[in-house]
């Protein structure tokens, strides 16, 4: 715990204070802008997959690239002319976008089993399958950039320790957050398979597997953003990638509670500072994971 305290005090004493100030400020009128116009609501509501995709990307473009022309403006470091940078820049909030607009429904309709078992399929398939391909997506980049291994900071030298210490101190927020109406409406994901009991006889079992599935999700955002967003900018921006990563990582927050938009925004953070210092993903997805399992046992 001592360790995460002196990374996070580094960072703050050698970061730019303009920088923080305008780039919160620039996620705060996002964050407004989404919760009074309903930006991320809008964009799901069309139905066409390469609207959605074009509409998302154009959202994460803007919020990424944004920050980081704020970072090269107030900071005065010199942009790095690099190709790979620049490619970097645009195909991460591609990748994102076409993780949040692809419709995995299109595979498990009625040609392939009856309902209830094609809608359970589709909810539990979907986190797995998107995972894999994000994965294979990172993996790709990774060896196209030639970047420092392990792949994505999935290190297996860590120490576990205090970043259970740190759930255990985040668990306070969640009890917060538990009286709120809208986490109580969106939360547990679990009720989203309740139409499938009364078609079984073993309910945990189709209970874990939701909730096992539901965890690969949180591989995939770790290793997206503190993977591929911190880690690779690193060569270019060094510790300057964790500002735009956790505005990016925020955004994809929009269609979730206010609370817990605004605490992405703070959470991006700390875990972008945390896996720059350590170079593993594994500390992160811990707290990350841990926090959204135990939602899903006591929101219920």
């Amino acid at each position: 715990m001592k360790e995460i305290f002196g990374y996070l005090r580094q960072y703050f004493k050698d970061g730019n204070k303009k920088v923080w100030v305008l780039t919160t400020l620039l996620v705060s009128l996002l964050i407004s802008l989404n919760y009074t116009i309903g930006i991320e609501s809008a964009i799901r509501n069309y139905q066409s997959f390469w609207v959605r995709l074009v509409a998302f990307f154009s959202l994460y473009a803007f919020v990424f690239t944004t920050c980081y022309g704020i970072q090269f403006l107030l900071s005065g470091k010199v942009i790095p002319y690099k190709k790979e940078f620049f490619s970097l820049l645009l195909l991460c909030p591609f990748l994102f976008a076409v993780k949040i607009s692809f419709d995995i429904s299109y595979f498990f309709g009625d040609s392939v089993t009856v309902y209830p078992w094609n809608k359970f399929l589709r909810l539990v398939f979907n986190w797995p399958i998107k995972c894999i391909l994000m994965l294979a997506a990172i993996y790709g980049i990774w060896l196209w950039g030639k970047y420092k291994k392990p792949v994505a900071g999935m290190n297996g030298n860590f120490n576990w320790k205090p970043y259970l210490l740190l759930l255990l101190c985040s668990i306070p927020l969640l009890a917060i957050a538990g009286t709120m109406n809208d986490f109580q409406h969106t939360y547990p994901k679990v009720k989203n398979i309740s139409f499938i009991y009364s078609y079984t006889h073993h309910d945990f079992f189709y209970t874990l597997l939701y909730e096992l599935s539901y965890g690969t999700d949180f591989l995939t955002i770790e290793s997206f953003f503190r993977g591929l967003v911190v880690l690779a900018f690193v060569r270019y921006v060094g510790k300057d990638a964790i500002l735009p990563m956790a505005a990016f990582y925020c955004t994809i927050h929009f269609g979730k509670p206010l609370f817990e938009c605004i605490t992405s925004y703070i959470g991006g953070i700390l875990l972008g500072v945390i896996v720059y210092n350590t170079r593993s993903i594994w500390g992160g997805l811990i707290v990350h994971l841990g926090l959204a399992w135990l939602m899903e046992l006591f929101l219920r």
